[in-house]
């Protein structure tokens, strides 16, 4: 076992069987031209944990450690996809609708592919998820399983809807999971630091958060 400064307390693993998660890192949340932006989100937030996420990518697989990405999307039938989600929010440019970068969060589309900076290599896994709960409708768990992981390094965005949602459902199945501070944004920066805090509160309920720096040192002694 080995371990990594953290809050509310240092943050324990094994390092065979730990992953990280890099969560929709995808051009139609991330991009002009995407879902978000046509949500009236201001992209310019999420912008800082980009390079920062491609440097924590650089490190695990410098060190032989699984890469897991995730991408929300939907099949171009639409049939996996609520009308309740689809309204949601009265958007200009519903999910399925065509967009400039395709039909809007649909599964094969240029929108729901990886930006440019976070692409998965061809080995590693990636989950396309129907919700906000990377283990809901997919193969993650089974994958996890399998590998005998147990913990989890979790990034991505947004830090407050999909990042936290799979971080408490990852919790419940009894993950260990610690969130990364600079790893993660919201197009709310008030909405990012609550969820910080609410996962570490009451003695960590949901689990740990803690600096890139601190991850990407440990890493480098290995």
């Amino acid at each position: 076992m080995t371990a990594i400064d953290a809050k509310p307390f240092p943050y324990h693993f094994d390092i065979d069987h730990i992953a990280l998660v890099c969560i929709d890192m995808q051009r139609d949340f991330c991009l002009p031209g995407g879902f978000a932006e046509s949500l009236g989100n201001n992209l310019s937030n999420i912008q800082p944990c980009i390079p920062v996420i491609a440097k924590l990518q650089e490190g695990f697989r410098k060190a032989g450690l699984p890469v897991i990405h995730t991408k929300e999307c939907h099949k171009p039938d639409l049939s996996d996809l609520p009308t309740a989600k689809r309204n949601r929010g009265n958007p200009k440019i519903k999910i399925g609708d065509p967009g400039p970068m395709g039909r809007i969060l649909i599964d094969g589309e240029e929108g729901s592919d990886f930006i440019p900076d976070c692409q998965p290599l061809e080995h590693e896994l990636v989950v396309a998820k129907p919700g906000k709960d990377t283990f809901y409708g997919t193969n993650f768990h089974e994958y996890l399983m399998r590998r005998n992981i147990t913990n989890l390094i979790i990034t991505g965005v947004t830090t407050e809807v999909c990042v936290q949602t799979t971080m408490r459902c990852a919790n419940d199945r009894g993950y260990d999971c610690l969130l990364v501070e600079d790893g993660t944004d919201s197009f709310f920066p008030e909405f990012k630091e609550a969820t910080l805090k609410s996962v570490v509160a009451q003695g960590g309920i949901v689990g740990w958060t803690c600096s890139s720096d601190k991850i990407l040192d440990h890493l480098a002694t290995l």
